[in-house]
């Protein structure tokens, strides 16, 4: 337990001198493995763990699924969700910011990615909310707010890799947040009319709402039928979860090709940008993969459960105090390093709880609902101060906007989120109904 603990204090160490957190996973579990057990096995060890994750076919989903948001990111379907979006909500005081969110939440289901999600529709929305009169706050938060919906909704790149780090069912995952995605959805528009409600100068009057364009529809058109593709070939028994990446995959380059938008520079920036995040995912994974080696053999998991057990916590508790550190954690680190880094700690001592929850006593129910209470809290640390990582990447793409203009704007979809967990954990149906 010391050795554990002394290991991650050096780890967040690194991580705050700015050492990427794949190299800093590996440089800590490797040196702790060979304090243990000796340089040669330690040696081995570091090996295999690269050998192992290179090889996997499992991960192979990874490059696909991005490659696939790429190819739609660059090929205007974000323009045209967003477009759509504006028609539906349009005569509302507001309807700007809920048309963000909405095409957010529709761009994030074949995306994968917050960050990606965040970053796109921050170049397609914002300069139309400033346009018509929109607060910097308001246009910002809802941008940063949206693009945490990219972790949940399938296909969800995040899922996949906490399926592969519990061996849960990825398909019975995706299923999983569907629920709570919508849930979020809901929240994020709820959030934008109490906010203007309150303060009407965040959004102006409603102004002249044109019809939907044909481009417009086939963009919304094209999204729910690559949705219920990938989501009916997996549930249908015509192919598995990882043969769906390679399908959504063809199936975004048939989309982009027929809608005008593949050409040769839009495929080769997705071939570079899908190429460049899986390397870095794919070093993240292999560095987890060292340190986990390493906190499982000096014992922390078995540890934690000891003092859980002789302390008599309730397991109620114990999850509570794991939101609140993932809720610290995602203060500094980026959501997919946070859940390989602490999914290998936390899952073995919950796996081993009993909340007294008659839907929670399959062993696979219980794992299904804590993936998705982990994601919403890892959403949740996106945009929490004092860093969120969606707030920065916002302030990158968007420089001469602060980060308090944009925190400000965030606090009402924070609210919303908390809520939304708080109903996830108390009804543990919401996401296993469509699961059972």
């Amino acid at each position: 337990m010391t050795i554990s603990l002394i290991a991650l204090a050096i780890l967040l160490g690194l991580v705050f001198m700015r050492v990427p957190i794949a190299f800093a996973m590996a440089i800590v579990g490797g040196i702790g493995f060979a304090l243990l057990r000796g340089w040669a096995p330690a040696g081995a060890m570091v090996g295999n763990a690269v050998f192992e994750t290179g090889l996997n076919y499992s991960l192979s989903v990874v490059p696909l699924f991005i490659f696939m948001g790429n190819v739609l990111a660059g090929s205007g379907i974000a323009q045209g969700l967003f477009s759509a979006a504006d028609r539906i909500f349009g005569r509302m005081r507001g309807g700007l910011a809920m048309a963000t969110v909405l095409s957010c939440g529709g761009f994030s289901a074949v995306c994968g990615s917050s960050l990606a999600t965040a970053a796109t529709m921050s170049k397609v929305a914002m300069p139309s909310m400033r346009r018509f009169g929109y607060s910097d706050s308001l246009a910002t938060g809802a941008i940063a707010a949206g693009g945490t919906l990219g972790i949940l909704i399938p296909p969800s790149v995040v899922l996949i890799i906490f399926g592969l780090l519990t061996e849960a069912d990825i398909g019975k995952l995706f299923l999983a947040g569907i629920i709570p995605g919508i849930l979020g959805i809901i929240g994020y528009l709820l959030a934008v009319m109490v906010a203007v409600r309150l303060k009407p100068e965040l959004a102006p009057k409603v102004g002249e709402v044109h019809p939907m364009t044909r481009a417009d529809a086939i963009s919304v058109a094209a999204v729910l039928a690559l949705f219920v593709f990938i989501m009916a070939g997996i549930y249908g028994g015509f192919f598995t979860p990882i043969e769906a990446a390679g399908m959504g995959a063809a199936a975004a380059l048939v989309i982009a090709f027929l809608t005008g938008g593949l050409s040769r520079h839009v495929l080769w920036q997705a071939f570079v940008e899908s190429a460049s995040a899986s390397a870095m995912i794919f070093a993240i994974v292999i560095g987890a993969e060292i340190f986990s080696n390493f906190v499982t053999f000096a014992g922390l998991p078995d540890a934690l459960a000891d003092i859980v057990e002789d302390q008599g916590m309730s397991p109620w508790l114990v999850l509570l105090l794991i939101v609140l550190i993932y809720m610290v954690l995602g203060c500094f680190l980026e959501s997919l390093s946070m859940i390989l880094l602490t999914v290998p700690v936390f899952y073995p001592l919950i796996s081993g709880l009993d909340f007294g929850v008659e839907i929670l006593a399959d062993p696979d129910a219980l794992v299904i609902w804590f993936a998705i209470i982990v994601v919403v809290v890892t959403e949740i640390s996106l945009i929490t101060p004092p860093i969120g990582m969606n707030v920065f990447v916002l302030r990158s793409v968007l420089p001469d906007v602060s980060l308090g203009t944009i925190f400000s704007g965030v606090y009402v979809f924070w609210v919303a989120d908390i809520i939304r967990l708080a109903l996830i954990i108390a009804l543990p149906i919401l996401s296993l109904y469509l699961v059972a």
